[in-house]
């Protein structure tokens, strides 16, 4: 059974109703999203007051930076998944091992990713055929966003382990203390120096009018502030897996090799999604710089409808898992339909709320004109294939926190590059659709992928996958194929 602190709850309590033990893992994680989100927006809506070309420079950088995030949030997933499923079968100690695991980890891998990102970043925006005025602004950008992936995967590393224990309160805490900072810097960084009026009193204000590049060094600041926090986190005797520094921390070949073998498909399944956001973007390129634009405002309007899916999504990821490594499989497969009902609801809201105020969320972040209309018409065209998503987003959730991680890489490369890559390139390239040919292709994608999701999810095979491989390793460590 798992272990609790005070300030948790026993996540295998068969007492308890099922949507009261989601919802106390989920809310937090979907505030925590939401959070997020609106720093997103004010970052968006900062540098899209500099004009469509200072958009554009981000925009040019943001799907080869979705594919390195990507990449690290499935060493997340690997560690997350392994110490949850130990932690449901009462492996204590083989858990702590997994946390110290994953910290080297980060700190091995995100370096070399930091260093091999900083020499890619220069050529980049050449690769992806950014118009001239935009090169030199996204090579800036690119810069510090490299720096700090580092701190990046720390985050994305720490926080799963957080949250795969019941613990999603600190990383919530964490990202409103992190976000505020990352509103104050970027207001000092990105803009001159000014005064500026409130309540009638004019205030100066310092500025390092640094632009975008001022974006991306604030953003870094703050990631490495966030990722240091939550590695403090892991040390805390609340932490049901606490990591110790007298410790042994050598290195346990077959704990990463576990990890791994789960990261792997997970790693397989983002690269899918995001070398095709590349390809995607290659072919916006071409379109010009309102439609560059249009597209990257659009797609941070529309994270807002993830919000709801993503919280339940982490809370089936954990259920799923404690509930598999304590044996509980009717109780795994409750919580799994649970997930799916909210978060498909919850998405559903969200969708119709996006349809209905496409044209408001975009003239947040833009207001030129022509950005305006055309972010809102794609914006729409997604919103009405939103709730398809949402239903993938559970389903992979709980395949993950089942092991079986290689079920949404397929389901990720069906999506991507059978439906979508290629229906966007016959839409512009055949039927001159622009980017509303684009879009149309993403909703065709969400529509098959949801579909695909839930056929493989009523099938029930998830439920068996740790069965595989029970009693071939030492120290309680749970394997998998």
């Amino acid at each position: 059974m798992s272990s609790a602190s005070p300030s948790m709850i026993n996540l295998l309590d068969k007492t308890k109703p099922p949507h009261k033990i989601i919802w106390f893992l989920a809310w937090p994680t979907i505030v925590e999203q939401l959070l997020s989100t609106l720093i997103g927006y004010v970052d968006s809506a900062m540098v899209g007051s500099l004009g469509a070309s200072a958009t554009a420079a981000i925009s040019v950088n943001t799907s080869s930076i979705w594919l390195v995030n990507g990449l690290m949030f499935s060493v997340g997933v690997g560690f997350s998944v392994l110490m949850a499923r130990n932690l449901g079968a009462g492996n204590k100690d083989t858990a702590k091992i997994i946390v110290k695991q994953a910290i080297i980890a980060v700190l091995t891998i995100g370096t070399a990713i930091s260093i091999l990102m900083s020499f890619i970043g220069n050529e980049l925006p050449l690769w992806m055929g950014a118009p001239s005025l935009v090169v030199d602004s996204a090579r800036l950008y690119m810069k510090w966003i490299s720096v700090g992936f580092v701190a990046q995967m720390g985050m994305f590393v720490f926080a799963a382990l957080l949250r795969s224990s019941g613990d999603t309160r600190t990383p919530l805490i964490l990202n409103i203390a992190t976000n505020v900072v990352d509103i104050i810097l970027n207001f000092i960084m990105i803009f001159p120096s000014r005064t500026i009026t409130i309540f009638g009193q004019d205030i100066f204000v310092y500025g390092m009018d640094m632009g975008v590049e001022g974006a991306s060094l604030s953003t870094t600041i703050v990631i490495f502030a966030g990722a240091i926090a939550l590695c403090v986190m892991l040390f805390r005797k609340r932490f049901v897996a606490q990591a110790r520094f007298k410790d042994s921390w050598k290195l346990h070949p077959k704990i990463i090799r576990s990890a791994f073998k789960l990261a792997l498909p997970v790693a397989l399944e983002r690269a899918t999604l995001n070398s095709g956001q590349i390809v995607l973007t290659r072919m916006i390129s071409g379109l010009g710089e309102v439609a560059l634009a249009s597209h990257y405002l659009a797609n941070t309007a529309e994270t807002i409808a993830f919000l709801p899916a993503t919280g339940f999504s982490s809370a089936a990821t954990t259920l799923v898992a404690h509930s598999l490594g304590a044996k509980e499989k009717g109780l795994a497969h409750r919580y799994a339909r649970s997930c799916i009902l909210f978060g498909t609801t919850f998405m559903l809201v969200a969708s119709v709320l996006i349809f209905v105020f496409a044209p408001q969320l975009i003239s947040i972040f833009s207001s030129v004109p022509e950005v305006v209309s055309l972010g809102s018409t794609v914006l729409r065209i997604e919103a009405l294939g939103e709730p398809f998503f949402g239903l993938s987003m559970m389903v992979f959730g709980i395949l993950r926190g089942a092991g079986d991680t290689k079920g949404p890489f397929y389901l990720a490369l069906l999506g991507m590059w059978i439906v979508r890559i290629p229906g966007a390139w016959f839409l512009i390239t055949l039927f001159g659709f622009g980017l509303q040919g684009v879009w149309i292709a993403m909703m065709a994608d969400m529509v098959v992928r949801g579909a695909a999701s839930f056929i493989r999810f009523k099938k029930g095979a998830w439920l068996h996958v740790w069965d595989k491989r029970q009693g071939e390793v030492p120290a309680a460590l749970i394997d998998y194929d």
